[in-house]
């Protein structure tokens, strides 16, 4: 599976941005794709994830009610919309895919298989 990021950029507290993530290659129908993100001297954080076969969805609790993730099945893409973003959001983007996960691992990087390039988002205050 190769993943590829787009989106990101700069934008004002309170804006919108949308980050995507294309899959390629072979795809699993139980694969589960998740963004995470980074600052400088801390681990990436989980942000939020989606699971192919239920659509199900899972979310930090720092990004619920703000952050959207959603697939485009024509295009075996998965999009981040993220609303109302605040300076603390900023930091690098990462986009993961994972086979098949379990619940209470999706949360962890070590449970991903593959990983994309990352994306900033900055966020000014």
């Amino acid at each position: 599976v190769q993943l590829q990021a787009s989106g990101g950029g700069l934008v004002q507290a309170g804006g919108s941005l949308r980050l995507s993530c294309a899959a390629s290659g072979r795809t699993f129908s139980g694969l589960v794709m998740g963004w995470f993100r980074q600052t400088p001297g801390k681990e990436r954080e989980f942000v939020a994830a989606f699971r192919w076969s239920t659509g199900s969805t899972y979310y930090a609790d720092s990004v619920k009610g703000r952050f959207t993730i959603s697939k485009d099945n024509a295009k075996n893409t998965v999009r981040l919309q993220m609303d109302s973003l605040k300076p603390e959001d900023t930091a690098v983007y990462f986009c993961a895919a994972a086979v098949s996960l379990i619940v209470s691992r999706l949360r962890s990087e070590r449970a991903y298989d593959y990983w994309g390039q990352g994306t900033q988002v900055t966020v000014s205050s």
